[in-house]
Parts: structure tokens; C-alpha cells; sequence
């Protein structure tokens, strides 16, 4: 996970916390975190490269939408970084 952005990061989550969410899912919970709009040309592409890295499995719900899952090995990542980050949290 050291690799990627921390958009990258924030999209790793909000699928993991999710139910398969479609694309405009992902989208719409993402502007409303980032209080600001997102653009396709932002999100799609990082969206690819989660699934590139093998973080996030993509599906189709039906011939216009897909869907995002997230990976064992995206899951694995999550808990990683997790651990890390509460390595320097506990000490607050």
C-alpha cells in the first residue's frame, strides 16, 4: 500500500466498506468525504489501478455498471496499514 496515492488509499476504503459498490457509489462517497466534486477522469482511472494491483476485484451489475469489491490482498493492505498507523497513534 506504500505505493499508493492517498486518493488511492481513501478509494481502497470506502470499497472495503461497502457491499459491491457501483463506480458512482465509490464516486458519491468520496466528493462527500472530500466535501468537493470529482471528476471521471480522476476517479476511473484510479479505480483501474486498484484492480491492476490486484486490492480490488471489478464486476459487472449489469451491461452499463460495474461493480467494486475489495480483494483478499486488498483487505491484507488495509490491516497493514492499519497496524502501522497505530504504531504512532498509541503514543498520542
Amino acid at each position: 500500500m506504500d505505493d499508493l496515492t492517498g486518493f488511492q488509499r481513501d478509494l481502497l476504503y470506502v470499497i472495503a466498506g461497502a457491499d459491491q459498490p457501483s463506480g458512482q457509489d465509490v464516486k458519491d462517497e468520496i466528493e462527500t468525504y472530500y466535501s468537493s466534486d470529482i471528476n471521471h477522469g480522476r476517479l476511473y482511472p484510479n479505480l483501474d489501478t486498484l484492480v491492476n494491483k490486484g486490492l480490488v476485484e471489478k464486476g459487472q451489475l449489469d451491461r452499463r455498471t460495474n461493480y467494486y469489491a475489495i480483494s483478499d490482498e486488498g483487505r491484507q493492505q488495509i490491516e497493514q496499514r492499519r497496524e502501522w498507523e497505530t504504531q504512532y497513534l498509541d503514543e498520542l
